[in-house]
């Protein structure tokens, strides 16, 4: 399966009735087991654009399609940056909230419910609830929660920002590591330059004011063990090319606050 973002625009009326332009001529495509990265300044559309791609938005302009798809509709899976896990549920009741919702059987739930309980290192928790776990164990949960659909695509927006530094490194890794076994075709939102470079196939940097694309850049790096020495070179210079293509944008919105 393959996802196309073809000439996307996004525009809002503000506050003061004017009209702003949140995103222009947005066009890039999402391969099948392809991990896109979308990395950029504040304030350029990062966010928005995940969401016209999820559905959970309607771009002004331009449209977003699935290729090879068939007649079957594609199936999203969602991870924010806030962990919307139900407080009143467990982390199994949690996990398989989407199958339940699909109508999947009882034994197909228990089956998936533990195998990415399991994928994601939560086994033995499957009977505690979301207040009874740390940050990185929530996010966990969610993401858990994301793959029991297999979904066609899995979407992430700032996934691991709430993090701690330490807990957000181990997750980014853990994050390999089940792309490595499910192979699922992502599009990953971070402002974090190194996290995009850790984990992207492809990073695709946007402008503000309007988010455009500036540039789209391949990894050419191993997708497993980046951080060790004998690529630290070449990791250094694709954070160092992707933050000077932003670093007067960055700059700008730091000004503005």
């Amino acid at each position: 399966m393959r996802i196309v973002i073809e000439n996307v625009d996004k525009t809002f009326v503000d506050a003061k009735k004017r009209e702003v332009t949140a995103l222009q001529n947005i066009n890039f495509a999402i391969e099948k087991q392809e991990f896109v990265v979308l990395v950029g300044p504040s304030g350029c559309g990062k966010s928005t654009l995940l969401n016209i791609v999820g559905g959970l938005m309607s771009p002004s302009n331009g449209s977003v399609y699935f290729e090879g798809t068939g007649s079957k509709k594609p199936n999203l899976g969602i991870v924010f940056q806030e962990i919307a896990l139900f407080p009143w549920r467990t982390v199994y009741e949690n996990v398989i909230y989407g199958l339940e919702e699909s109508g999947a059987s009882k034994q197909e739930q228990q089956e998936k419910g533990k195998h990415y309980i399991d994928m994601v290192g939560l086994s033995g928790f499957e009977n505690a609830y979301p207040k009874q776990l740390s940050g990185g164990m929530r996010q966990r949960a969610g993401i858990a929660r994301a793959l029991a659909i297999e979904p066609d695509l899995l979407l992430m927006d700032e996934p691991f920002s709430a993090l701690d530094a330490q807990t957000r490194t181990i997750m980014q890794e853990e994050l390999l590591t089940i792309w490595d076994r499910t192979r699922l075709s992502t599009l990953y939102v971070t402002h974090n330059i190194q996290e995009a470079v850790y984990l992207a196939d492809r990073v695709i940097v946007l402008s503000r004011h309007p988010g455009q694309v500036k540039s789209i850049i391949h990894i050419d790096l191993p997708k497993i063990g980046r951080d060790k020495d004998e690529y630290r070179m070449r990791f250094e210079q694709y954070v160092d090319e992707i933050w000077q293509l932003i670093r007067h944008d960055a700059q700008e919105a730091s000004r503005e606050g």
